[in-house]
């Protein structure tokens, strides 16, 4: 059910706002940007982005934890936002109401401005205010027209009174067709540890990536997923001045991935599942905080690796963070990614092969 066509690029992009069930199945409320490279769905009711394909390939990574046919309520799914925490409200705070990963996926947004052309761009804007937390988020989430990438950067504003500290996590997640035994993950954490470890010091032991350390001590390569998910759970510090994280399924000749400044977010987390054996979830999650506990344990540990684990917001103050999410075409044959570089308005993934043959592939991200 179309609502309307923008004249002036009626050849190139049509916007849909609807609530009807052939948008997302189950009549929840949705913006769309669509161009002629790529489709993208922000599902109103909790502010997650559901779907992200190109055109031409009904594909969709982000197909995790679906809502089912007439649920209409806010949630989390696909890829959506954390705030004001990672992970688990303290004790006192679940009583009195406060979700697990923070309100954020809790709470229905408003649309502000529908999607439209805007300086070249597909873009739109949306808000949402978490009452408990005493927080307001503006997303502008933009899409070229020559290209499977968007750029989202969201305002965060402390409405209190008071200063409060909080985190904000960006929690991607892919789910089957795309991901199976074969898909890839590669990142450029660097130094890392397995939630759940021993407080106060949950870090040690510490590994590299792709390494990460198993209860009893073993090594497990967190690039590739088969029958065991543990470690479920493995966060790491970032180093370079962008952080970047992607997954590959070459059999479905497709990729997906972020990069984003290390200076908003300075850790990259993956979480892993597995259902009757087969891979069933890979999180791509990134961001202000590496450990996933409540505050009075984040207040108590301060710091990890001389790295923060949460950030303070001033009364009224506002921050702003950004990210990229894109797409590529990818051949049968490709090995995973060995580095990601961001050079003015594209990027150059270059091939883990070893240093024989390697291959780079360029996005032009305008």
């Amino acid at each position: 059910m179309i609502n309307c066509w923008i004249s002036a690029i009626a050849a190139l992009v049509l916007i849909i706002r609807t609530d009807a069930a052939e948008q997302t199945g189950n009549r929840r409320e949705a913006v769309v940007l669509d161009s002629p490279v790529a489709h993208l769905v922000v599902d109103l009711s909790g502010g997650a982005i559901g779907e992200f394909r190109f055109k031409d390939n009904e594909i969709n990574p982000l197909s995790w934890a679906a809502p089912r046919s007439g649920d209409l309520s806010p949630q989390g799914f696909g890829h959506f936002l954390c705030l004001d925490r990672w992970g688990p409200p303290s004790d006192s705070e679940g009583a009195r109401g406060m979700p697990y990963h923070g309100e954020a996926s809790h709470v229905v947004w408003d649309l502000e401005r529908d999607a439209r052309e805007n300086n070249g761009l597909i873009e739109a804007q949306m808000t949402a205010k978490l009452p408990k937390a005493g927080l307001s988020v503006r997303r502008i989430i933009s899409m070229p027209k020559g290209a499977a990438a968007f750029t989202v950067r969201e305002e965060v504003s402390n409405d209190n009174a008071l200063g409060r500290i909080f985190n904000m996590v960006q929690h991607p997640s892919i789910g089957p067709p795309f991901l199976d035994e074969t898909t890839i993950v590669d990142c450029n954490g660097q130094k890392g540890f397995a939630q759940g470890g021993n407080l106060p010091s949950p870090e040690e032991p510490s590994s590299h990536w792709p390494r990460a350390l198993k209860k009893n001590g073993e090594a497990a390569d967190l690039r590739h997923l088969a029958g065991d998910p543990n470690p479920n759970v493995v966060s790491y510090a970032i180093e370079d001045s962008y952080g970047w994280v992607t997954a590959a399924t070459p059999a479905k000749g497709l990729l997906i991935g972020y990069f984003w400044k290390t200076s908003d977010y300075p850790w990259v987390s993956l979480w892993r599942d597995v259902h009757d054996g087969k891979p069933a979830a890979r999180g791509l999650e990134f961001g202000t905080t590496g450990l996933h506990q409540p505050y009075p344990i984040l207040v108590k540990k301060g710091r990890i690796w001389d790295r923060p684990l949460f950030e303070y917001l001033d009364a009224g103050e506002t921050r702003t963070k950004s990210y990229t999410g894109f797409l590529l075409k990818i051949p049968a044959d490709f090995r995973g990614v060995k580095s990601l570089k961001v050079e003015s308005d594209r990027i150059r993934l270059l091939e883990q092969t070893g240093g024989k043959n390697e291959r780079d592939f360029i996005l032009h991200l305008r």
